[in-house]
């Protein structure tokens, strides 16, 4: 069997070219070690342990039961299990339905997901930026940033319902503009008709992708290609002019000034050099007060966007008319030809001086400015306008505060003052557990704020949830909470001593990481991890599978099975086999039925 790497390569080099067609894709659904692929990169994921709809976790996972998969495969006999539905709630306090697939289903679907990935991702437009490798909400942000300059009118768009309104035919059209193998595209086209349980009640799926399904994010990405395209080529027909004309009145002036100067070396006398002189800084004043294009330029217009998932955001230089017409103009090509509806509550047209709302931040271009300043050579000139600049909302900080229970709004003297309080719901926790919880909650949200121009903000985010930090340790101590601060200073800083489990003595401390702008990477490394070189890697579940050794009693078998665990934590100490998988730090064991089937029976 090939190397699903080498497959895979092999895929991504014809991705680029939209005119190759990929005719032989099913015949990778026979390959045990893409299943390994496939295993190795789900395992770990939270919910594998939660029983599907089949009954099953991914506990138990062995060669034997992917094997019957691949045979069921071969025979297009496979069916996916309808998912489980359950409710999660919304930011908005709304609850946002998902479902729970089967596992021998998310194996199949990741497998199909590296797939699709290698056919499509060379094709994608630079302009998508949602569940794409090395793509991200701030590489989205920072496109913003930098290709939204001097903008006039945003569209802020919002597909409704995106998810669940996919039109399944118009995805399988798509889908074989590129791909001719039909074993394949049934088999999608069975995950998008697979349904799903709610209350032992099985619900047929018409539209949409599966909620929860691997393959749903691929899916969505391929579908709003289409619309992608269809913004490129909107924005080659709207775009107009190579630059702005320049201002009649400012080049007036500018041809003024230069006869004056011209004046001022050939003056005769002092008095009349002077007079020239004056002349010039009076023209200078009126100058700097005008713009050096022409904003109203009829014959100058550009159109940017950017999209990260069904959220999309255009920026217009030009007129509101235009934005209106363009807003239109999209509406009906996502209703045409993708069967979709925008929504009329999210789809705004929106001053650019005022803010737009994406991805979570505040988004507005700075007017025109007459203030000056003196440059790096001494020069006096006007403040650039027309920057992009990306905003945390001062509200966005409250709800998040409140929402965590950290924070509580008081009124004194009519000023609304925010006043860190206790969680007691944290009280019952280790200190190390409690430190843990709030620096996960303050590092996750400065550092996706971590991009905006008003960062300072997040120092009032910080100093709350730091306060709320030593108020709940001296309400779960009953002591005050200055002696909290004395008793875990450590140095300068705030930290809580611990002991691992080698029995060496530790010290955690309380984060506070750097808000400076220059402390975070821009660009398209705005989310790469640098992580060290010359890390041993430790052996994947293929070769530990491959190796035919029982790691729990060294039995050379190849009937071996994963035992897999939700969490080491939960483990009891009274087994051995519980303790060894803590000290080696797994949640996973390769081992015998024989051992396998002891684990359960010990577990209880």
């Amino acid at each position: 069997m090939r190397n699903p790497e080498n497959v895979l390569n092999s895929l991504s080099s014809h991705s680029t070219d939209a005119e190759y067609v990929y005719d032989r894709l099913y015949r990778n659904m026979f390959n045990p070690r893409f299943f390994m692929q496939a295993y190795q990169n789900i395992y770990a994921n939270e919910g594998n342990m939660t029983v599907g709809t089949d009954g099953k976790t991914i506990d138990a996972m062995s060669m034997e039961r992917i094997n019957r998969l691949i045979e069921s495969l071969k025979d297009e006999s496979y069916r996916p299990c309808p998912s489980r539905r359950t409710y999660i709630p919304k930011k908005n306090g709304k609850l946002r339905p998902l479902g729970i697939p089967s596992i021998d289903d998310k194996l199949v679907q990741e497998v199909v997901r590296m797939i699709l990935e290698a056919v499509y991702e060379g094709s994608f437009e630079d302009t998508s930026h949602g569940f794409r490798p090395n793509r991200s909400c701030h590489t989205a942000l920072r496109q913003i940033q930098n290709r939204f300059v001097r903008t006039k009118w945003f569209v802020e768009g919002d597909i409704k319902g995106f998810f669940d309104n996919i039109d399944h035919e118009v995805m399988i059209e798509i889908l074989r503009k590129r791909i001719k193998d039909e074993r394949f595209l049934r088999l999608i086209r069975k995950f998008l008709k697979a349904g799903y349980v709610e209350d032992n009640i099985l619900h047929q799926s018409y539209s949409g992708t599966p909620q929860g399904g691997i393959i749903s994010p691929i899916l969505a990405n391929i579908y709003l290609d289409q619309f992608d395209k269809y913004m490129k080529k909107l924005k080659g027909e709207f775009d107009r002019g190579k630059k702005r004309e320049c201002d009649k009145e400012y080049r007036r002036i500018c041809g003024q000034k230069r006869r004056l100067m011209k004046k001022q070396k050939d003056a005769e006398t002092e008095e009349e050099r002077q007079k020239y002189i004056q002349e010039w800084k009076e023209l200078d004043k009126q100058h700097k007060l005008l713009p050096c294009k022409n904003p109203m330029d009829t014959n100058f217009r550009r159109l940017q966007y950017v999209r990260y998932a069904d959220d999309f955001i255009i920026g217009i230089i030009g007129s509101k008319a235009d934005a209106a017409r363009v807003k239109e103009e999209i509406g009906s090509f996502i209703a045409q030809e993708l069967h979709l509806e925008l929504s009329d509550e999210k789809t705004l047209i929106t001053k650019s001086t005022d803010k737009a709302r994406f991805l979570g931040f505040d988004i507005r271009v700075t007017p025109r400015s007459n203030h000056t300043k003196r440059t790096k050579k001494g020069i006096k000139a006007r403040n650039y306008s027309g920057h992009v600049m990306l905003e945390v909302p001062t509200e966005l900080i409250i709800k998040k505060l409140m929402e965590l229970g950290a924070m509580k709004i008081v009124t004194v003297n009519g000023v609304e003052r925010w006043k860190p309080i206790h969680r007691g719901k944290l009280a019952g926790r280790t200190d190390l557990s409690i430190l843990d919880q709030y620096n996960g909650e303050a590092r996750g949200f400065c550092n996706y704020y971590s991009i905006a121009n008003n960062r300072s903000k997040l120092h009032k985010f910080r100093y709350i949830l730091e306060y709320s930090f030593y108020k709940t340790l001296a309400m779960k101590y009953r002591c005050s909470k200055a002696e909290i601060i004395r008793r875990y200073r450590i140095n300068k800083d705030i930290g809580v001593r611990f002991t691992d489990k080698n029995g060496k003595e530790k010290v955690r401390l309380l984060w506070k990481g750097s808000l400076a702008k220059d402390s975070y990477p821009l660009g398209k490394e705005a989310d790469i991890i640098h992580k060290p070189k010359n890390i041993l890697k430790k052996p994947t579940l293929a070769i530990r599978m491959s190796a035919g050794i029982c790691e729990w009693c060294g039995k050379h078998t190849t009937e071996l099975e994963v035992h897999q665990v939700r969490s080491l934590k939960e483990l009891d100490d009274k087994e051995t086999w519980a303790i060894h998988m803590k000290r080696i730090n797994r949640e996973t064991l390769v081992v015998c039925k024989d051992c396998h089937n002891l684990m359960h029976s010990s577990n209880g």
